[in-house]
């Protein structure tokens, strides 16, 4: 016979999962999911220690012997070394024009010529005018003669009469009469210089209306044709512009204010022009200006360099790019630029002495995992090699680099030693 009491109770026990059956089935889900995260755990660890013992491999390139060129590189343009304008000052039409562009020309030569026709008008008439100047001075004399002897009879007259006669009014007349004569004379004398000035302007102006070169040189502009009128009131108008010698020229870069303490006056360059481009042409620095310039932000310093031009291929305005030799230096150790910026990277036994694996999946405050490789000075540099597979280090006294390649100055390496640029690629 069924006990009620045990039935009512079952339900209410199976609702609250009391049931010893029941309750042994999470117990097992639980050690499933432990035995589960064991396996991933150790799977994890065995990878990450496998891929720590793997030995990584290093790219080396050896220590060389040879030459460097330490250069720097500028841009600017080609220019005569004495280019001259010559110009005009005096107004008029242009008569003639007697040369044109790339026209030799020597000193003295007629260039161009102005009409003169109002310039010969006006040195006839200041020839009149000295002329008249001149009758004048011979007026004011006959007048001072006339007043002279006036002065004289009265000075005579007053002697014979105990100076009784004339009254001194009359003689002050006749010594006013005598000091006006004078200074009219003076005045005549000085309108005559004043004329004759005039007189050599007016012929100056003619001589100057004939535009003659001051140099021996080529046309390299002319700004003037026959009939144009030209007024020289403000500023003389340029007619011509004139390069004296184009076998001699000049070339004019702008040099970075971060380089300009390497270029010095004697240096030697290379350039190149896009009319020539398979072309390179010698040059010599003459002149660093102290003078900055600055375009756009940019500081540079304007740097003149000597080109010999004896065969005229090169041509004034031309734009060049100039390669300067600023330090060059003949059988030197050279090592790589690379192999100074390598750092050797965290040893798999560094790693380890920083905890646990656990510990190094966990975040930490960053520390230094770099090396110092440069000392203070700039010059020491620590650099690496391989001995029996592992990394050691070498200091070495860095010189001059172009960039590419540095001088070694001093240190334990010699020609062929193999020194670590970086990590090999993993296929």
């Amino acid at each position: 016979m069924n006990n009620p009491n045990s039935q009512a109770t079952q339900p209410i026990a199976e609702v609250l999962g009391l049931n010893p059956a029941n309750s042994r089935q999470p117990l097992k889900k639980w050690l499933w999911l432990a035995v589960a995260l064991g396996v991933t755990i150790l799977v994890v660890v065995f990878a990450f220690n496998s891929g720590n013992n793997q030995q990584a491999g290093y790219v080396t390139q050896a220590v060389t012997r040879g030459n460097l060129e330490v250069t720097v590189s500028a841009t600017g343009t080609l220019a005569p070394l004495k280019e001259v304008e010559v110009g005009i000052e005096v107004s008029g039409t242009i008569k003639s024009v007697e040369a044109d562009y790339n026209d030799s020309v020597t000193v003295g030569q007629v260039l161009a010529r102005l009409d003169t026709t109002r310039l010969e008008a006006q040195a006839l008439q200041s020839q009149a005018g000295l002329e008249s100047s001149r009758a004048k001075v011979r007026q004011t004399h006959a007048s001072l003669l006339e007043a002279e002897v006036k002065m004289a009879r009265q000075l005579h007259v007053r002697q014979l009469s105990g100076g009784k006669v004339p009254s001194l009014y009359d003689l002050d007349t006749a010594r006013a009469t005598l000091a006006r004569a004078r200074a009219d004379e003076a005045a005549a004398k000085a309108a005559v210089d004043q004329a004759q000035a005039t007189l050599n302007v007016n012929r100056t102006d003619i001589t100057k209306a004939v535009v003659r070169s001051p140099i021996n040189g080529v046309v390299l502009k002319r700004s003037v044709e026959p009939g144009q009128t030209v007024a020289s009131q403000f500023q003389a108008p340029v007619l011509f512009t004139l390069a004296e010698d184009l076998t001699q020229m000049e070339l004019q870069v702008d040099v970075d204010e971060a380089d300009v303490g390497l270029v010095q006056p004697g240096q030697k360059a290379l350039f190149t022009v896009d009319a020539y481009a398979d072309r390179s042409f010698p040059a010599e620095i003459t002149q660093v200006r102290f003078g900055s310039e600055t375009v756009d932000g940019v500081v540079t310093y304007k740097t003149v360099l000597r080109v010999d031009n004896s065969a005229l291929s090169l041509r004034p305005g031309m734009t060049a790019t100039a390669v300067i030799t600023v330090n060059k230096k003949t059988d030197v150790l050279l090592v790589a630029n690379s192999v100074l910026r390598f750092t050797p990277p965290v040893t798999p036994g560094q790693q380890k002495a920083k905890g646990s694996f656990l510990d190094s999946l966990l975040p930490h405050p960053p520390g230094q995992e770099s090396r110092q490789t440069e000392a203070a000075n700039g010059k020491t540099q620590q650099v690496w090699t391989l001995r029996n597979g592992e990394l050691a280090s070498i200091s070495m006294t860095k010189g001059a680099t172009n960039g590419i390649v540095t001088e070694v100055v001093d240190g334990a390496v010699t020609a062929g030693t193999e020194l670590v640029t970086g990590q090999a690629s993993k296929p």
